[in-house]
């Protein structure tokens, strides 16, 4: 799935046959945090770990964020739009699943 793709199946009802990671980044583009963080939260991988980070940057909480970033093995963004990360991450994890 290229990321044009996986940006269309926003526009409907259930996320597409994705990785669980990717399932996070889809409910946080729709709009819904919560649902997000609890899809994320229950990865327990590098995956899941990044979107944690994410989402926590999102919601404010910066020091929760640098902790789900070191589990992710990833530096923290600080220099990066919220847009941008959200591409980031997706593409990095359609790229993996593409594998």
């Amino acid at each position: 799935m290229t990321l044009e793709e996986f940006r269309a199946s926003l526009g409907e009802g259930r996320p597409p046959a994705v990785a669980p990671a990717l399932v996070a980044l889809w409910h946080d583009a729709k709009g819904d945090w919560h649902r997000a963080h609890e899809t994320a939260q229950a990865i327990e991988d590098q995956t899941g770990a990044w979107v944690h980070a994410y989402l926590h940057r999102k919601e404010g909480d910066a020091s929760n964020a640098a902790y789900w970033y070191r589990r992710a093995g990833r530096a923290v963004a600080r220099e990066i739009a919220l847009d941008d990360e959200w591409e980031q991450i997706a593409e990095a994890l359609l790229e993996l699943s593409a594998g």
